[in-house]
């Protein structure tokens, strides 16, 4: 791997451990700590993904008009004023504003990184975006730990900690993303002046794309949400439940030497791993469907990673691939939105199916969501084909 890319790789390493003090607190800090409902911890919530779709579409537009260096700087320079904020007045409604804030400079910061990685490893296919991917879980596993420890001292840590961690993905992105940038300038800021729109064929995959992932997302969501509390109906305490997201990191680190042998053999084609991860997805709502102890979740969760091990860092893959020059940070961060809408708008439809028809309904539409991502997986580059036998024929 490049040592560019291993400088983006750590870079979101550390962003993401710094995130994941506070993320996962969120709701047990407005509901417990500022005295608001579950309700309002969830608008909160809400609006803090709709500000981090609005910064991904923002921040991947932004990446190819004044480049990713820029990109990512304007977006942590945002973050970490929010961040400043957040750290010395979190009391309501403030925390309501920087929470919002962050979204937008976290968002933006997302697509560049990844159209930067894609550049600087041209010829990695979904080397790059599986390295990126990697270090988000890795962060995910080591803030959340992190966080429990230092929340379980005094909550208000947590901020400041946040903070500092975010001073540090600062420091490593102005002295070490710089360079990235002046060296493939050529790839994404010139280009970028050349670059004219996509042809008709390139957007019709991407939707199809955008549609088969946000399905998908929308059914994956459900494990943070009607699952959890599923399974607190079934009387699986939340020190096992808690397990269950410690084994999907331990598979996704761990999995890495096996996985790229894996697909460089049976599956060398991005296409056929987001069509294999998705039936692998379908498989793992079948199991927890009828899953009535531990154990099941624990199969149906272990499942369930290997499915996104080969989809999350596939479809930012093809994104890289369709892009037409000088657009490549405009594609990442439609993909980026496009995830943050299935994990923003699937509780609420998985909340509201659960309720009214029961969790055996949920998983019999969530199965039938992802047969439809499945198909639409198969059938996102038959524009592609279609463009390419017309013009072998010459109409």
């Amino acid at each position: 791997m490049p040592k560019t890319v291993w400088l983006l790789v750590i870079g979101m390493a550390v962003n993401m451990t710094g995130a994941s003090f506070l993320w996962p607190l969120n709701s047990i800090y407005i509901h417990d700590h500022l005295g608001k409902s579950l309700f309002i911890a969830g608008l909160v919530l809400m609006l803090n993904n709709f500000t981090s779709v609005i910064g991904s579409l923002l921040g991947g537009y932004l990446h190819d008009k004044i480049g990713g260096y820029r990109s990512v700087i304007l977006g942590g320079l945002i973050s970490a004023a929010a961040l400043a904020g957040l750290t010395w007045n979190h009391a309501w409604p403030d925390y309501v504003f920087f929470l919002g804030a962050i979204g937008l400079g976290s968002g933006m910061i997302g697509p560049a990184i990844l159209a930067m990685a894609g550049a600087a490893w041209k010829g990695g296919g979904r080397k790059a975006f599986n390295a990126i991917y990697v270090a988000n879980n890795i962060g995910v596993a080591l803030g959340a730990a992190l966080g429990g420890v230092i929340a379980s001292y005094s909550i208000d840590l947590i901020f400041a900690a946040n903070l500092a961690l975010f001073l540090v993905f600062m420091a490593i992105a102005i002295f070490g993303y710089r360079n990235i940038a002046e060296k493939h300038a050529g790839y994404a800021g010139a280009a970028a002046a050349s670059a004219k729109r996509a042809g008709r064929a390139q957007v019709a995959s991407l939707i199809l794309l955008c549609f088969a992932y946000f399905l998908a997302w929308t059914a994956y969501t459900q494990w943070t949400a009607t699952i959890s509390t599923y399974t607190q109906t079934l009387h699986i305490s939340l020190n096992k439940y808690s397990f269950l997201w410690t084994l999907n990191g331990a598979i996704i680190v761990l999995g890495q030497p096996l996985l790229l042998p894996f697909l460089k053999r049976f599956l060398p084609e991005v296409k056929q791993q987001i069509v294999v991860g998705t039936a692998i997805f379908m498989l793992s709502f079948a199991v927890v469907a009828f899953a009535g102890h531990f154990p099941g979740f624990l199969v149906a969760m272990g499942i369930l990673t290997v499915g996104e091990m080969l989809v999350w860092p596939a479809v930012p893959a093809v994104a890289n691939t369709l892009s037409p020059k000088g657009r490549e940070g405009f594609y990442q961060g439609i993909i980026n939105s496009v995830a943050t809408c299935g994990r923003m708008i699937g509780p609420v439809v998985g909340g509201f199916v659960a309720d009214a028809f029961g969790m055996k309904a949920l998983f019999g539409l969530l199965i039938i969501f992802l047969a439809i991502s499945l198909l639409l997986a198969l059938l996102y580059d038959r524009p592609l084909v279609e463009k390419s036998h017309s013009g072998a024929t010459g109409k």
